[in-house]
Protein backbone atom coordinates (compact mmCIF):
# COMPACT_ATOMS: atom_id res chain seq x y z
CA UNK A 1 0.00 0.00 0.00
CA UNK A 2 1.37 3.40 -0.85
CA UNK A 3 2.25 6.29 1.54
CA UNK A 4 -0.55 9.15 1.08
CA UNK A 5 0.78 12.03 -1.01
CA UNK A 6 0.23 14.20 1.73
CA UNK A 7 2.21 12.65 4.14
CA UNK A 8 5.46 12.23 1.57
CA UNK A 9 4.69 15.80 1.23
CA UNK A 10 5.13 16.47 4.64
CA UNK A 11 8.28 14.46 5.54
CA UNK A 12 10.06 15.78 2.74
CA UNK A 13 9.33 19.41 4.31
CA UNK A 14 10.52 18.51 8.07
CA UNK A 15 14.19 18.95 8.53
CA UNK A 16 14.61 14.89 8.27
CA UNK A 17 13.09 14.87 4.96
CA UNK A 18 15.16 18.01 3.81
CA UNK A 19 18.48 16.11 4.51
CA UNK A 20 17.78 12.89 3.41
CA UNK A 21 16.34 14.49 -0.13
CA UNK A 22 20.02 16.26 -0.42
CA UNK A 23 22.21 12.69 0.78
CA UNK A 24 19.97 10.73 -1.75
CA UNK A 25 19.96 13.43 -4.34
CA UNK A 26 23.37 13.53 -4.53
CA UNK A 27 24.03 9.93 -4.95
CA UNK A 28 21.55 10.22 -7.86
CA UNK A 29 23.12 13.13 -9.09
CA UNK A 30 26.63 11.06 -8.78
CA UNK A 31 25.05 8.33 -11.05
CA UNK A 32 23.29 10.42 -13.39
CA UNK A 33 25.75 13.38 -14.16
CA UNK A 34 24.58 14.63 -17.05
CA UNK A 35 21.16 13.97 -18.64
CA UNK A 36 21.61 16.74 -21.37
CA UNK A 37 18.84 15.70 -24.73
CA UNK A 38 17.43 13.15 -22.55
CA UNK A 39 14.17 12.27 -21.23
CA UNK A 40 13.39 11.75 -17.14
CA UNK A 41 10.85 10.06 -15.51
CA UNK A 42 10.54 9.56 -12.03
CA UNK A 43 7.99 7.42 -10.51
CA UNK A 44 6.50 7.43 -6.97
CA UNK A 45 7.59 10.25 -5.18
CA UNK A 46 10.22 11.38 -6.77
CA UNK A 47 9.49 15.31 -7.69
CA UNK A 48 12.44 16.15 -4.85
CA UNK A 49 14.69 14.81 -6.92
CA UNK A 50 13.93 15.53 -10.32
CA UNK A 51 14.34 19.29 -9.79
CA UNK A 52 18.36 19.11 -10.49
CA UNK A 53 17.09 17.88 -14.33
CA UNK A 54 14.62 20.40 -14.93
CA UNK A 55 16.63 22.75 -17.84
CA UNK A 56 19.19 20.08 -18.46
CA UNK A 57 17.09 17.47 -19.66
CA UNK A 58 14.75 18.21 -22.50
CA UNK A 59 11.50 16.68 -20.54
CA UNK A 60 11.20 15.84 -17.16
CA UNK A 61 8.02 14.10 -15.85
CA UNK A 62 6.50 13.09 -12.50
CA UNK A 63 4.45 9.78 -12.49
CA UNK A 64 2.49 9.07 -9.92
CA UNK A 65 0.74 6.30 -8.86
CA UNK A 66 -3.17 6.39 -7.92
CA UNK A 67 -3.16 4.87 -4.98
CA UNK A 68 -0.88 7.01 -3.61
CA UNK A 69 -2.43 10.96 -5.60
CA UNK A 70 -0.56 13.12 -7.20
CA UNK A 71 0.96 16.52 -6.32
CA UNK A 72 1.50 19.44 -8.38
CA UNK A 73 4.88 20.04 -8.95
CA UNK A 74 6.74 22.29 -9.47
CA UNK A 75 4.79 24.87 -8.04
CA UNK A 76 5.79 28.02 -9.06
CA UNK A 77 6.08 26.69 -13.49
CA UNK A 78 3.70 24.30 -15.27
CA UNK A 79 3.24 21.88 -13.51
CA UNK A 80 5.24 18.37 -14.76
CA UNK A 81 3.55 15.76 -12.94
CA UNK A 82 0.33 13.19 -13.81
CA UNK A 83 -1.85 10.31 -12.02
CA UNK A 84 -0.94 6.84 -13.11
CA UNK A 85 -2.15 3.33 -12.71
CA UNK A 86 1.37 1.76 -11.81
CA UNK A 87 0.54 -1.46 -14.43
CA UNK A 88 -0.33 1.19 -17.48
CA UNK A 89 1.99 4.16 -17.50
CA UNK A 90 0.15 6.62 -20.17
CA UNK A 91 3.91 6.48 -22.13
CA UNK A 92 4.84 5.44 -26.03
CA UNK A 93 7.08 2.52 -26.23
CA UNK A 94 10.96 3.46 -25.93
CA UNK A 95 10.12 7.03 -24.94
CA UNK A 96 12.15 7.84 -21.94
CA UNK A 97 15.87 7.56 -21.49
CA UNK A 98 16.19 7.71 -17.38
CA UNK A 99 13.57 6.52 -15.14
CA UNK A 100 14.22 6.40 -10.87
CA UNK A 101 11.60 4.46 -8.85
CA UNK A 102 11.75 6.26 -5.59
CA UNK A 103 8.77 5.35 -2.38
CA UNK A 104 7.26 2.86 -5.15
CA UNK A 105 8.62 -0.50 -5.01
CA UNK A 106 8.48 -1.08 -1.97
CA UNK A 107 4.29 -0.26 -2.09
CA UNK A 108 3.70 -1.58 -4.89
CA UNK A 109 0.60 -4.20 -5.35
CA UNK A 110 1.81 -4.99 -8.99
CA UNK A 111 5.60 -4.90 -9.06
CA UNK A 112 6.36 -7.19 -11.83
CA UNK A 113 3.32 -5.27 -14.23
CA UNK A 114 5.35 -2.49 -13.31
CA UNK A 115 8.32 -3.31 -13.88
CA UNK A 116 7.16 -4.22 -17.39
CA UNK A 117 5.88 -0.99 -17.89
CA UNK A 118 9.59 0.17 -17.33
CA UNK A 119 10.97 -2.53 -19.49
CA UNK A 120 8.71 -0.99 -22.67
CA UNK A 121 8.86 2.37 -22.29
CA UNK A 122 12.74 2.39 -21.57
CA UNK A 123 14.44 3.21 -24.69
CA UNK A 124 17.20 1.40 -26.31
CA UNK A 125 20.47 2.17 -23.82
CA UNK A 126 18.26 3.83 -21.30
CA UNK A 127 18.56 3.22 -17.38
CA UNK A 128 16.26 2.83 -14.55
CA UNK A 129 17.39 3.77 -10.66
CA UNK A 130 15.19 1.98 -7.80
CA UNK A 131 15.68 3.76 -4.73
CA UNK A 132 14.36 1.04 -2.33
CA UNK A 133 14.06 0.80 1.71
CA UNK A 134 17.11 -1.91 3.23
CA UNK A 135 15.71 -4.59 5.01
CA UNK A 136 18.49 -4.54 7.61
CA UNK A 137 19.17 -1.11 7.88
CA UNK A 138 17.39 0.85 10.73
CA UNK A 139 15.11 3.42 8.07
CA UNK A 140 12.90 0.35 7.35
CA UNK A 141 12.42 0.07 11.29
CA UNK A 142 11.36 3.78 11.46
CA UNK A 143 7.53 4.31 10.26
CA UNK A 144 7.67 8.18 11.17
CA UNK A 145 9.35 8.15 7.62
CA UNK A 146 8.44 6.81 4.38
CA UNK A 147 10.91 4.40 4.14
CA UNK A 148 9.81 2.67 6.96
CA UNK A 149 6.65 1.41 4.81
CA UNK A 150 6.00 -1.42 2.57
CA UNK A 151 8.52 -4.13 2.03
CA UNK A 152 12.05 -3.45 2.23
CA UNK A 153 14.75 -5.45 0.07
CA UNK A 154 18.52 -7.29 0.30
CA UNK A 155 20.90 -6.54 -2.31
CA UNK A 156 20.09 -10.19 -3.66
CA UNK A 157 16.26 -9.60 -3.74
CA UNK A 158 16.46 -6.56 -5.87
CA UNK A 159 18.78 -8.80 -8.36
CA UNK A 160 16.62 -11.31 -8.74
CA UNK A 161 13.52 -9.11 -9.46
CA UNK A 162 15.29 -7.01 -11.96
CA UNK A 163 16.80 -9.89 -13.42
CA UNK A 164 13.34 -11.51 -13.28
CA UNK A 165 12.32 -8.45 -15.49
CA UNK A 166 14.39 -8.47 -18.37
CA UNK A 167 16.76 -6.05 -16.81
CA UNK A 168 20.52 -6.19 -15.92
CA UNK A 169 21.76 -4.63 -12.84
CA UNK A 170 24.92 -2.36 -13.28
CA UNK A 171 25.09 -0.21 -10.64
CA UNK A 172 24.89 -0.12 -6.98
CA UNK A 173 24.84 2.44 -4.26
CA UNK A 174 23.87 2.70 -0.55
CA UNK A 175 23.04 5.57 1.56
CA UNK A 176 21.55 7.23 4.28
CA UNK A 177 23.85 5.70 7.02
CA UNK A 178 22.45 8.25 9.60
CA UNK A 179 19.76 7.19 12.40
CA UNK A 180 16.51 8.32 10.99
CA UNK A 181 15.42 10.87 14.07
CA UNK A 182 14.95 14.40 13.32
CA UNK A 183 16.87 15.45 16.47
CA UNK A 184 19.67 18.42 15.73
CA UNK A 185 22.91 16.20 16.48
CA UNK A 186 21.65 13.50 13.91
CA UNK A 187 20.57 16.52 11.67
CA UNK A 188 23.78 18.02 11.65
CA UNK A 189 26.66 15.30 11.29
CA UNK A 190 24.46 13.41 8.43
CA UNK A 191 27.39 13.77 6.25
CA UNK A 192 29.50 12.50 9.23
CA UNK A 193 27.38 9.72 9.16
CA UNK A 194 27.48 8.66 5.49
CA UNK A 195 31.69 8.79 5.53
CA UNK A 196 31.71 6.37 8.28
CA UNK A 197 29.04 4.34 6.56
CA UNK A 198 30.70 4.04 3.30
CA UNK A 199 34.41 3.30 5.34
CA UNK A 200 33.02 0.40 7.45
CA UNK A 201 30.39 -1.31 5.25
CA UNK A 202 27.41 -0.66 3.13
CA UNK A 203 25.08 -3.50 5.27
CA UNK A 204 23.28 -1.01 7.38
CA UNK A 205 22.21 1.89 5.28
CA UNK A 206 18.83 2.94 4.93
CA UNK A 207 18.45 2.68 1.52
CA UNK A 208 19.61 0.57 -1.36
CA UNK A 209 19.91 2.09 -4.73
CA UNK A 210 20.98 -0.01 -7.86
CA UNK A 211 20.82 1.21 -11.32
CA UNK A 212 19.80 -1.66 -14.30
CA UNK A 213 19.70 -1.90 -17.94
CA UNK A 214 16.35 -3.35 -20.03
CA UNK A 215 17.88 -6.59 -21.51
CA UNK A 216 17.56 -6.23 -25.18
CA UNK A 217 16.62 -10.08 -25.90
CA UNK A 218 13.29 -10.64 -24.44
CA UNK A 219 9.41 -11.40 -25.66
CA UNK A 220 6.39 -9.61 -24.99
CA UNK A 221 2.90 -11.14 -25.08
CA UNK A 222 0.89 -9.87 -28.31
CA UNK A 223 -2.99 -10.25 -28.78
CA UNK A 224 -3.62 -12.04 -32.04
CA UNK A 225 -7.39 -12.49 -33.89
CA UNK A 226 -9.45 -14.73 -32.35
CA UNK A 227 -7.93 -14.40 -28.87
CA UNK A 228 -4.89 -16.31 -29.43
CA UNK A 229 -2.09 -14.95 -27.62
CA UNK A 230 1.49 -15.71 -29.20
CA UNK A 231 5.17 -14.87 -28.18
CA UNK A 232 7.40 -14.29 -31.87
CA UNK A 233 11.13 -13.28 -31.13
CA UNK A 234 12.76 -11.39 -34.64
CA UNK A 235 16.30 -9.68 -34.79
CA UNK A 236 15.86 -5.93 -35.23
CA UNK A 237 18.07 -2.96 -35.55
CA UNK A 238 18.45 -0.60 -32.44
CA UNK A 239 17.86 2.84 -34.13
CA UNK A 240 19.31 5.82 -31.18
CA UNK A 241 18.52 9.49 -31.55
CA UNK A 242 22.74 9.38 -32.44
CA UNK A 243 22.01 6.62 -35.23
CA UNK A 244 22.04 3.13 -35.82
CA UNK A 245 24.01 1.35 -32.82
CA UNK A 246 25.02 -1.82 -34.82
CA UNK A 247 23.08 -3.97 -32.10
CA UNK A 248 20.34 -6.10 -32.06
CA UNK A 249 16.72 -6.04 -30.54
CA UNK A 250 14.22 -8.50 -30.43
CA UNK A 251 11.08 -7.34 -31.75
CA UNK A 252 7.31 -8.69 -31.08
CA UNK A 253 5.90 -9.26 -34.66
CA UNK A 254 2.71 -10.46 -35.90
CA UNK A 255 2.94 -14.10 -38.62
CA UNK A 256 1.47 -11.94 -41.10
CA UNK A 257 3.56 -9.11 -41.12
CA UNK A 258 6.90 -10.69 -41.26
CA UNK A 259 8.86 -9.99 -44.32
CA UNK A 260 9.65 -14.02 -45.72
CA UNK A 261 6.36 -15.80 -44.86
CA UNK A 262 6.82 -19.36 -44.13
CA UNK A 263 6.25 -22.09 -46.67
CA UNK A 264 3.72 -23.93 -46.23
CA UNK A 265 3.94 -26.20 -49.39
CA UNK A 266 2.17 -26.70 -52.63
CA UNK A 267 -1.59 -25.93 -52.10
CA UNK A 268 -3.55 -29.29 -52.59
Amino acid sequence: MYPDVVDLRGFYARPLGRVARRLIGHQIRGVWPNVTGMTVAGFGYATPYLQPFVGEATRVLGLMPAQQGVDRWPVEDLNLTTLVQEDHLPLSDESIDRIVLIHSVESSEALRELLRQVWRVLAPGGRVLIVAPNRRGFWARRETTPFGHGRPFTRTQLRDLLRGAMFTPTLWRSCLFMPPFGAKPFLKSAVAWERFGHMAGRRFAGVIMVEAAKEIYSTTPISIKGGVRRRLVAPAQIVSRQGVTGQMQSATMDPSVLPHPINKGPKK
